[in-house]
């Protein structure tokens, strides 16, 4: 099985979380950081809404920055290997209880701008096929306690 800490990112998509990190913790945090302190200026804090949502929204930039700085510190630039293995980073055929999906196993943050529908490995299914080369076939624990067959069919690194 592939370390499921590490996330395969086409250089694409590695250039565009590394352009929102330094975008979330320098200019916007600097502008959120202004906008608290005008609105502390201007008095009661208790009923002051324009201070409330400033710091809310400085919570969520800061949590966006933990998570993209976690990301990208567990991130491979590139394409794993062509050698037929379900992967992150790879877009995988299989017939799933009897229909053909193509789907990319890995992460979102992949997927960029593809139509592609993305299964994580920590899914149902992600689990049940990760590790799995072509023509394996598995099964899964589905949401509503049916077990869902499953054969590869295809695995081939994700190009972007």
């Amino acid at each position: 099985m592939a370390d499921a800490s590490v996330t395969w990112l086409t250089q694409e998509a590695h250039d565009k979380l590394k352009a929102e990190l330094e975008h979330l913790s320098g200019p916007y945090r600097a502008e959120i950081t202004e906008r608290i302190a005008a609105a502390r200026d201007e008095g009661d804090l208790k009923e002051n809404g324009g201070y409330h949502a400033a710091r809310e929204e400085q919570g969520k930039n800061e949590l966006r920055i933990l998570e993209l700085t976690e990301k990208l510190r567990n991130v491979q630039v590139g394409t794993p290997a062509d050698d037929g293995k379900v992967e992150p980073g790879m877009v995988v055929t299989a017939i799933v209880a009897g229909d053909e999906m193509n789907f990319l196993f890995g992460s979102r943050e992949m997927a960029g701008s593809t139509d592609l529908d993305v299964y994580s490995p920590t899914s149902p299914l992600g689990a049940a096929i990760d590790g799995k080369s072509i023509g394996a076939k598995t099964s899964y624990h589905a949401p509503n306690g049916r077990d869902i067959p499953v054969e590869i069919t295809g695995a081939k690194p994700f190009q972007g």
